[in-house]
């Protein structure tokens, strides 16, 4: 771009023209700036013959600009633009420059000039990067110009082939992370939601406060009679006729998923009890009728539970869910093939979360509770690297109370709270036995979005006189979806405070891509429910190496949760799983008992045999 006749012809003759010349060292120079010194020629540009460019001349900025826009829009993008600083009567060279950068950020710009209104740092500032604006002074030579031009045709080759690999190992990932989403989220044998989805989905609901819906669990009868009878294969092709069937007459707006064996889950739009109680009926009557199984007759039935989430506000999903499985227990009890509606008086349970509530509150107050131990080792000699801290309740009325019983309730009715306070005390103070170790801390949702959180814990870590370094902190994805940003900001925090961050049940929630690359997390762990599907089920161990890869993609641990036999253990190190945990490896125990295990396991104590050599053999 240049508003003399003469200087663009000379362009021309430099340019266009076939010429034949050897590479300075001045060309040699700029090429290994440009491309550093691992190139093919070892750093040197080679002799060139035949270097004729395509090239294409504008008298004014505004031309140049449109050339360049159109080349784009051809996908046939220009390489190099030389531009001359004073051409007159239109914008100069720096608003030449500015526009074109706008364009398109990849293309080299070359200022050439006698003499310039503006300073080479004032031009970077509106057309950089720096490393894509250069210089020639007039009058130039034509071998000054001609080596620019070849270096920076090849440097735009280098730079934009980079890119075509980073844009196809991107798109790579996100199609694996697509694939291992979706055979996560779905029933390998019918192709349906599974419960995953269907939770999911029911979670949202009740979250947009809809209540025009009715929640099912329809079962079906005499299934068992089927697979002992005819086999494993008979039962497979039932359970996706099953699921053909409720889905054609699934409405507009409903759902089917299978959630496990011989159950489905539907959700079904409705206007109110009596339609939603006609739709089940009808499903029972389609499934419960004669099916050809392999050459054979095999005639099975189906029960329902029922519920309207409407009639229960400000419950949950898992409690939906419950109260639909005490409906279909009901009508298994009454003679089966029937639609129940859940009742109230199906909900003895209230009375028992009254117990635990208060037998909890005694519990914290006393000495009920315990904190037992379970190892987390490194997958090549798999060593102890830590321990995870689990609640145990041994009630002196009920005996051991499992904490996916207590942990509910007291989040619900606020003892979480004082739950996790006497939890992360008793932790910190066993782990100052341990040196060299960390500790694992479950946090529940509403411990976290405390809004003094990272104080509370640094005050904590403090007066037990433990490391940030030595404390991991356990979140669920449940904790931070809700207010991502917020979360985002406490975690960044955590973060550069040294604590280590671990996102737990990996793979059973909101995780994306996205979720993971915006928060500072250290290792994602897998949810045991995965592992177990290791070594005979073939979507488990591709969503287990989806997941691994995707971890060591963006530099995370990953720690597979309950491995419990030498085969799995073997399949997760062969996967490059960084980290592993499970009854293989140690049941949970007591601190002390914890810390004991773990010095027997270390080379050279007893008989001198190592974890991984018992456990390899």
């Amino acid at each position: 771009m240049d508003d003399e006749p003469a200087v663009r012809e000379a362009y021309r003759h430099v340019l266009a023209g076939q010429k034949d010349f050897a590479a300075s060292d001045g060309m040699n120079a700029l090429a290994l700036e440009l491309f550093g010194d691992d190139d093919a020629g070892g750093g040197h540009v080679a002799a060139r013959r035949d270097a004729v460019f395509d090239v294409h001349f504008a008298s004014q900025g505004l031309d140049g600009v449109a050339m360049v826009h159109t080349a784009l829009e051809r996908d046939d993008p220009f390489k190099v633009a030389f531009i001359d600083v004073r051409m007159p009567p239109g914008i100069d060279g720096r608003e030449t420059a500015r526009r074109i950068r706008a364009i398109d950020r990849n293309i080299n710009l070359v200022i050439v000039t006698a003499y310039s209104d503006h300073s080479a740092t004032d031009i970077a500032a509106v057309a950089g990067p720096a490393d894509k604006i250069f210089y020639i002074n007039k009058p130039f030579s034509n071998e000054e110009v001609r080596q620019m031009a070849l270096a920076l045709c090849q440097r735009w080759d280098h730079d934009t082939g980079q890119l075509e690999l980073l844009r196809q190992k991107i798109a790579e990932l996100a199609t694996s992370e697509a694939r291992a989403r979706h055979a996560a989220l779905h029933d390998s044998l019918t192709g349906a939601a599974n419960r995953m989805a269907f939770l999911q989905e029911l979670s949202c609901r009740v979250a947009r406060g809809d209540t025009d819906y009715a929640l099912a669990i329809l079962d079906l009868d005499r299934f068992k009679h089927v697979n002992d009878t005819f086999g494993h294969g008979a039962g497979d092709d039932l359970l996706i006729a099953v699921h053909d069937i409720l889905h054609d007459q699934l409405p507009e707006r409903g759902m089917v998923a299978r959630l496990g064996g011989d159950e489905f889950g539907l959700l079904l739009p409705t206007a109110g009890l009596e339609e939603a109680r006609t739709k089940c009926a009808r499903m029972i009557e389609s499934c419960s009728r004669s099916f050809s199984i392999f050459g054979n007759s095999v005639r099975i039935g189906a029960s329902c539970g029922l519920m309207m989430p409407k009639d229960l506000p400000c419950r949950d999903a898992s409690e939906l869910m419950r109260c639909a499985d005490l409906a279909l227990f009901a009508a298994k009890r009454g003679g089966r093939e029937r639609v129940c509606l859940f009742d109230a008086a199906m909900d003895e349970s209230q009375r028992f979360r009254q117990i635990i509530e208060t037998g909890l509150r005694h519990a914290i107050a006393g000495d009920e509770l315990a904190l037992h131990y379970q190892p987390i080792v490194e997958r090549n000699d798999l060593r102890t690297v830590g321990f995870e801290a689990l609640l145990r309740w041994n009630s002196p009325d009920h005996g051991p109370i499992s904490p996916a019983v207590f942990i509910p309730i007291a989040e619900e009715s606020g003892l979480i709270d004082d739950l996790g306070e006497w939890v992360l005390n008793r932790a910190l103070n066993d782990c100052r036995d341990w040196p060299g170790l960390f500790v694992s801390i479950n946090f529940s949702p509403r411990q976290f979005k405390r809004a003094n959180f990272v104080e509370w814990l640094d005050a904590h870590v403090a007066q037990a006189q433990v490391t940030p370094g030595n404390v991991q902190i356990e979140i669920t994805e449940t904790a931070i979806f809700e207010d991502t940003e917020w979360a985002a900001d406490v975690l960044r925090e955590l973060h550069s405070k040294g604590y280590r961050i671990a996102l737990d049940d990996f793979g059973t929630g909101y995780s994306s891509l996205f979720n993971i690359k915006n928060f500072s997390l250290n290792c994602l762990k897998i949810d045991k429910s995965f592992i177990e599907g290791l070594g005979h089920d073939k979507h488990s161990a591709a969503i287990v190496s989806s997941i691994v890869h995707l971890a060591r993609a963006l530099g995370l641990n990953i720690v597979a949760e309950g491995v419990e036999t030498d085969e799995q253990c073997q399949m997760l190190r062969l996967t490059g799983c960084s980290h592993m945990q499970g009854f293989l490896f140690g049941k949970p125990a007591a601190a002390a008992q914890a810390a004991a295990a773990h010095a027997d396991s270390l080379p050279g104590t007893n008989d001198g045999t190592s974890r991984a050599g018992v456990i390899g053999r």
